[in-house]
């Protein structure tokens, strides 16, 4: 995206799977069933569409247009959210609150093991296209001047890598700013090279994320906070301070 305050949540990705995860549970589904994991899939795929289909423009896509695209997504998945909760009973609507702000343990093993062998070819895929998005981050006629097909890498990382969003999305819900918040504290340690930044944020997420996790668990036990929360209260201000960066044009 050019953007170092790109996440998957700015795409409108979350917010799609998250629409479609509330009104299956809406129409009565289980939210601990495997049906609300794959509508909500579905449904980020179907925003993946829209987003790349609305940007695309004379055969190509830019970046602002897919952030700018991106954004509206949200708010109309925002005012979507709002009409399901609207309509839905008080417990329909408990559990599309919980469902969206994020949890790690109501999925069964099968479902997790499925998203793993999904993300595992997902990030093997994006991995592949590591040396290319070195060459994009020094700006796209730097990197066509050295041989690199712009807008086929970056269709191909923007399909995978919002795929890869949704996928993580239905299983555990919106957990914001994870996306955020491990690729640049990483950057620090790692380097921006992508061949090893990518798996090792992977990895980084994962960890982070189940130190949030036994966080939302014990800070105000015996009462359970949805993970999102805990993620949200940190990323927050970590976008700050990202932004604060950004426009002082510190790198």
């Amino acid at each position: 995206m050019g953007n170092p305050l790109a996440d998957p949540n700015l795409l409108g990705v979350s917010a799609g799977a998250a629409v479609a995860g509330a009104i299956a549970i809406v129409a009565g589904a289980d939210p601990t069933s495997m049906l609300v994991p794959w509508c909500a899939f579905a449904g980020a795929l179907a925003t993946v569409t829209f987003v790349y289909t609305v940007a695309r423009a004379h055969g190509r896509t830019s970046p602002h247009a897919i952030l700018l695209v991106g954004i509206v997504c949200n708010a109309l998945a925002a005012a979507l959210l709002m009409l399901v909760n609207a309509v839905a009973s008080y417990t329909q609507a408990q559990g599309v609150l919980f469902w969206i702000m994020g949890a790690l343990s109501t999925q069964s093993y099968v479902l997790v093991g499925v998203a793993a062998f999904y993300v595992a070819v997902g990030s093997g895929v994006l991995l592949r296209y590591a040396p290319a998005i070195n060459l994009l981050a020094t700006g796209e006629e730097g990197a066509q001047a050295l041989g690199v097909d712009v807008e086929r890498v970056r269709r191909a990382v923007f399909v995978f890598a919002s795929l890869l969003v949704g996928a993580a999305v239905s299983v555990s819900g919106m957990i914001n700013f994870v996306g955020l918040i491990v690729p640049h504290l990483l950057r620090l340690v790692v380097g921006p090279d992508q061949r090893v930044l990518l798996p090792a944020s992977v990895l980084g997420g994962a960890v982070f994320l189940v130190w949030a996790d036994a966080a939302a668990r014990t800070a105000l036990a015996p009462a359970e906070l949805p993970v999102g929360v805990v993620t949200a209260l940190l990323g927050g201000p970590f976008f700050l301070f990202l932004l604060r960066r950004s426009l002082r044009g510190e790198p």
